[in-house]
């Protein structure tokens, strides 16, 4: 029957496909039912298929489009929006885990899969996007007209798909609505693709009627597409038409027809735009000839072009403001605002930029709220200028202000320093971003208390670091360290940088070596970057094998210091020998909860009296199986989880390296896994059955009832091995590949032992003569599994393997400990400690010639004028993201560094803070605010964006502090010198 309907399915499709149709049209009682067939089925027209490809079919093509797609990335790919909600029930039904989603969501656990994987999910409905868009449009929409809900966030809110998988899962599911998007190619030097989920919305006001639009281009767009969209729009010829760039209810330079970018026109993403439109300018009475209202909240500026008056309006809001703007005939040279008269009659805008210069904008000096009738008055102090938030930019904000109040910034930009600008680097950005720094630090230091609006300087970021477009919250220091890179590339005076091969230190003095690797640095380095804020410091890399030792001294920009911790955790973990010498032991001990697994081991060694020659090993039990083993002593203890059960095996030193046994334990009768598995050495190169079967003979000892041992003694309990009948029919010794399959009856071993895998799903059985070359075994590890009889049972008391306890339970144990503030010299040893590399981070060995896990030990060697510290508040882990809101006490003046310094330059290492970028709240949010001094008043103030305010130095110290900017302290009789090595040159 089935074999029918899908011939007939088949004969039809044909007939359609023949007949140039889509559709075929059955008569059924009186009534049509209409029924299409895609690429991958017929779908009938209730959404049903009636030829569905199934979930493995559907995850296969969805899956290989993927692939392709990431293979063919360019520029114009359009991907689509589709809502994580739908994706992630399509993902469940196509049998796609958290391990293995399309979608880059974080991955679930795996132990918590498992047991859920086998349930099949139902297909989903209609592609649903209504909960991601405004107001929940219906699926009949069109993406070009329909506007995502703002700050949505890729994965958690929504998923991106290319369009091939969309016109896959759209022929399949139908739905909607349609959200395309394309892709885009940011940045200059460093340039990544990007899908444009928020293209940049534009608002038309009619002034003609008052009637409002709408309409959305993407950044990239030119402007000659603006004026073609609009005029299309509006039935307005171009030649007829101004379009201004307002912003903050201010004229700023007039857009033309030209294939520049909205973005590079400094229109980004995520704000308002306003188009008003104009035929005659309207003046209202009472009102001065230049200025007058449109409604209540608009104003006009008008302007005289050629005997007409056009109009300026600016919109109420924080947005960009855009005038679109009908000419009229040529009658008078009238001009308002200041600006020259030009031949055409356009008002003419000096360059922002230096005079001459080829780097120039086009864009006027008011270009970020600022002009002459807005600069400081006379005797207004500069410096105190707050700068306008435009979107999530406070953490850019914060850091600006920090740079902006460095005095050897403040002097060298406030002079002319084109002479030293660097257009022809390949390392830097063609001097923009100096000159846009530059420009924005003097609008700051002579506005007074005017709040300047950064877009120039924003512009200039998104270009050349593409991580930073857009409004969304990023990192103040990830920003500064963008920055200070940035600037000293686009000033560095090394126009060719010479190659230069780096030398082995080869047991050479320190001094020689530093002062060899300074030279070198500075021969390809020379910025007023480098001669203020560049110091130097000392690693040495040990090999631990050899011994080799590795000196090599690097410059630095700042420092980031770790936050080290004091509050306590208390964890519970039982430990088993190895040996078979005790019984397990629970043992609880506190240790820092920001530590290590060697924190823990330390404290575990402590608690149980571990010897000299013996070692610990931690492992994680879950569902009666080790999970995973903490081997790597820099594993966070965040980690692990206070429900979960972590064992330590205590070993003697000498056995480690040799094969690891590891035995399960399994109920015979239920054939199902019980307790916690053992874990012992074999210490022989070539073990067998026997050999096997002692040692674990050996490990369960302990867990004999006292009893049962005493009845069995000379019996075969176990522990006997010697008396049994060794006639058997099997081969004699055999490998490990040749052992025979679960069921075999040919075994001579006293205790229920079977080989297995790493699952325990497969179980072979072994004779006590079986050898087992360590050379054959891969990765040295055996695992068996110990069937549990009644007998066993009677033997042994295995409560000690089923009852562990949890890491932590809650009011069992003691109470947690508060975090104690830390000082700045706590983090700065912290910093220097000598410790481990990374198993990320192995250190090639030129002795070895293997990557090592090297010790690192890091020295301060010389320190610059200008010293950052960079305050670690951010963790990330494998499972989980932390901010530490501990108190840091740190000193305002005379910061001695003198001790930390290695090199004996006779310099002065006495440090006054200046600047402070601060972070208020959590994780993918908060607020970042500035507090700096004005050095010639000698008081602080607190940058919150626009807002200045005076504060008291007393208050300057918070838990919020996340950049600490220090300057040095010359004394009077090493001024001189200290000019004199300005560029910290080594003598």
């Amino acid at each position: 029957m089935i074999w029918v309907i899908s011939r007939f399915i088949v004969e039809a499709y044909k007939k359609v496909s023949d007949s140039g149709k889509d559709k075929i049209v059955e008569k059924t009682g009186g009534n049509s039912s209409i029924m299409t067939i895609p690429d991958s089925g017929c779908v009938m027209e209730n959404g049903a298929s009636c030829l569905p490809c199934t979930p493995e079919e559907e995850k296969k093509i969805v899956t290989d489009l993927r692939n392709e797609s990431e293979r063919n990335l360019k520029e114009g790919n359009l991907y689509f929006v589709i809502s994580s909600s739908w994706f992630r029930k399509w993902e469940r039904y196509v049998g796609i885990d958290g391990d293995e989603n399309l979608i880059g969501n974080q991955s679930s656990d795996s132990r918590h899969i498992n047991g859920a994987s086998s349930v099949v999910a139902e297909r989903p409905g209609p592609i649903d996007n209504s909960d991601i868009v405004e107001n929940g449009s219906d699926s009949d929409g069109k993406g070009n007209d329909i506007q995502l809900r703002r700050l949505l966030i890729e994965g958690q809110d929504y998923v991106l798909v290319p369009q091939g998988v969309w016109e896959k899962l759209h022929g399949w599911y139908k739905g909607g609505p349609e959200l395309p998007r394309k892709m885009i190619l940011q940045g200059v030097y460093h340039k990544k693709f990007d899908v444009e989920v928020y293209p940049l919305c534009l608002k038309l006001v009619d002034s003609r009627d008052e009637s409002q639009s709408t309409i959305w281009l993407s950044r990239k767009a030119s402007l000659t597409e603006l004026f073609q969209k609009v005029c299309a729009l509006k039935g307005i010829e171009q030649d007829k038409v101004r379009i201004w760039d307002y912003f903050n209810k201010r004229k700023y330079a007039q857009l033309s027809v030209s294939n520049k970018t909205l973005e590079e026109s400094n229109l980004q993403m995520d704000q308002d735009v306003s188009i008003l439109l104009f035929s005659l300018p309207v003046l209202l009475p009472n009102c001065s000839p230049f200025t007058c209202m449109f409604a209540e909240t608009l104003q006009i500026l008008l302007e005289l072009v050629d005997g007409h008056q056009s109009s300026k309006i600016g919109m109420d809001s924080t947005g960009n403001d855009l005038a679109l703007v009908s000419l009229e005939p040529s009658r008078s040279p009238l001009t308002i605002a200041g600006g020259p008269t030009l031949s055409n009659g356009h008002s003419g805008y000096r360059s922002n930029l230096y005079p001459g210069s080829s780097l120039g904008s086009g864009l006027t000096d008011m270009d970020d709220g600022f002009d002459a009738c807005n600069s400081a008055r006379k005797g207004e102090k500069g410096g105190l200028a707050g700068l306008q938030n435009l979107g999530n930019t406070c953490f850019m904000n914060s850091a600006l202000q920090c740079l902006v109040h460095t005095p050897p910034l403040v002097e060298y930009f406030l002079k002319d320093c084109r002479a030293e600008i660097n257009t022809d680097n390949p390392l830097g950005m063609h001097g923009e971003l100096a000159l846009a720094f530059g420009d924005l630090l003097r609008k700051l230091w002579s506005s007074g208390r005017t709040a300047i609006a950064p877009r120039v300087f924003k512009g200039k970021l998104a270009r050349f670091a593409p991580q930073f477009s857009g409004y969304n919250q990023h990192d103040s220091q990830e920003l500064l360290a963008f920055l200070l890179d940035g600037l000293h590339e686009d000033l560095n005076r090394v126009k060719q940088k010479p190659y230069i091969e780096m030398k082995d230190s080869d047991g050479r003095p320190d001094e020689e070596v530093a002062a060899e690797c300074w030279k070198n640095h500075k021969a390809r380095n020379d910025s007023v970057i480098v001669d203020v804020c560049q110091g130097q410091y000392k690693s040495t890399l040990v090999c631990p094998v050899c011994s080799k030792i590795s000196i090599t001294f690097d410059p630095f920009m700042y420092l980031s210091l770790p936050l080290p911790s004091t509050i306590t955790r208390t964890m519970t973990v039982t430990v088993f020998y190895g040996d078979g010498s005790r019984l397990p032991m629970p043992f609880t001990v506190s240790v820092l909860k920001n530590g290590f697994c060697k924190d823990l081991l330390l404290a575990l060694g402590t608690a149980c009296g571990l010897k000299s020659d013996e070692s610990l090993m931690l492992a994680e039990v879950y569902e009666n199986k080790i999970y995973r083993y903490l081997e790597m002593p820099l594993e966070p203890l965040a980690s692990i989880k206070d429900d979960e059960h972590i064992v330590a095996f205590r070993f003697q030193k000498k056995e480690i390296g040799k094969t690891r046994l590891v035995i399960f334990h399994r109920w015979q009768e239920k054939a199902e896994l019980f307790g916690t598995p053992l874990v012992t050495y074999l210490v022989a190169d070539q073990s067998s059955g026997a050999d096997i079967e002692a040692a674990v003979s050996k490990v369960l000892s302990p867990f004999k009832k006292i009893s049962s041992a005493k009845a069995h003694v000379g019996k075969e309990n176990g522990i006997l091995l010697d008396g049994l009948d060794e006639e058997c029919s099997c081969s004699d010794a055999q490998s490990v590949e040749n052992a025979e399959l679960e069921g075999t009856s040919c075994t001579d071993l006293s205790i229920p032992l079977r080989l297995t895998d790493d699952r325990v799903m497969n179980f072979n059985a072994f004779k006590k003569d079986t050898l087992f070359e360590s050379g054959k075994i891969i990765g040295k590890l055996l695992r068996v599994v110990l069937d549990w009889t009644d007998k066993e049972q009677e033997l042994y008391d295995s409560s000690y393997l089923k009852d562990i306890p949890e890491v932590y339970k809650a009011g069992l144990a003691a109470k947690k400990t508060r975090q104690e503030a830390i000082s700045l010299s706590s983090c700065l040893d912290a910093f220097l400690i000598e410790e481990p590399l990374g198993p990320d981070d192995m250190w090639y060995c030129p002795r070895c010639k293997e990557h090592r896990q090297a010790i690192k030990k890091l020295d301060l060697w010389m320190l610059p004028e200008i010293i950052v510290f960079h305050l670690k508040r951010f963790t990330y882990g494998r499972y989980l993201k932390n901010k530490i809101d501990t108190f840091v006490n740190f000193p305002i003046h005379d910061l001695d560094l003198s001790k930390y310094v290695m090199s004996k330059d006779g310099q002065s290492y006495l440090y006054e803070l200046y600047a402070i970028s601060n972070h208020y709240g959590g994780l993918g949010g908060g607020h970042y605010t500035a507090y700096a001094k004005l050095i010639d008043e000698n008081r602080w103030y607190h940058f919150d964006d626009s807002h200045v305010s005076a504060v008291n130095e007393s208050d300057i110290k918070t838990s919020a502090a996340y950049l600490l900017f220090y300057k040095r302290v010359r004394s009077e009789s090493k001024v001189e010198a200290g000019e004199a090595s300005h560029s910290h040159s080594i003598s």
